[in-house]
């Protein structure tokens, strides 16, 4: 709605400019604004650092399933680079007497806004949904099962995001022949306690032993 409306406001300004008066207002309210939000964008970006651990920047977009992680971020990147835009405009209006820049900063404004919104609905919705585990979770999951010596083969591993650090697992296995029930009950646990070592977030682990043909 917001980018809607700046976009609107900048196309009817940019067909019908006005004249800017005394400019000095829109410099202070621009510059508190830019302190405000800059230091609200500092904290964001110390923690986002912090939090993303040995990921890299577009690593921990992509693979980080706390939508808290980058949505301040980048919400605060967003405003900032706005402001910019809209400096900008204020500064060419007065410079070249041509209203018509105040115009299209607001269009650009309106653009970088509704950019954002689209980019962290991409990035966000997964887990609105439920979102399946990294790739790499489940792929170590599947290294952990099929080490147990009682495990003949995985048939499938089923991963979904209850919350940024609750995984839900369900795995289909078939098991040696030659186990008997306390052996499976044995190997059941020692893989529940692997898997939940090497991957706390994973806390709930249903276990269904079948056949390899129970996979298709």
């Amino acid at each position: 709605m917001g980018a809607g409306i700046s976009i609107y406001e900048g196309i009817n300004h940019t067909l019908h400019p006005g004249t800017i008066g005394n400019p000095t207002v829109n410099y202070v309210v621009l510059a508190l604004a830019m302190v405000f939000e800059g230091a609200a964008w500092y904290y964001a970006f110390a923690e986002f650092t912090r939090a993303k651990g040995q990921w890299g920047y577009v690593e921990a977009i992509q693979r980080g399933k706390d939508p808290t992680l980058f949505v301040v971020l980048f919400e605060d990147s967003a405003a900032m680079l706005g402001l910019l835009v809209a400096f900008a405009g204020v500064s060419l209006s007065q410079i070249t007497g041509l209203a018509v820049f105040d115009g299209m900063a607001s269009i650009v404004i309106g653009m970088i806004l509704g950019g954002t919104a689209i980019w962290l609905a991409y990035e966000t919705k997964g887990l609105l949904i439920g979102e399946s585990a990294n790739p790499q979770v489940v792929a170590g999951i599947r290294k952990i099962v099929t080490a147990a010596p009682e495990v003949l083969h995985v048939n499938e591993i089923l991963t979904m995001h209850m919350g940024p650090d609750f995984i839900l697992l369900n795995l289909g296995v078939e098991f040696t022949d030659e186990a008997r029930a306390p052996d499976l009950e044995a190997a059941v646990r020692s893989i529940e306690g692997n898997i939940k070592d090497a991957y706390p977030e994973v806390k709930r682990i249903f276990i269904e032993a079948e056949d390899r043909a129970s996979e298709h």
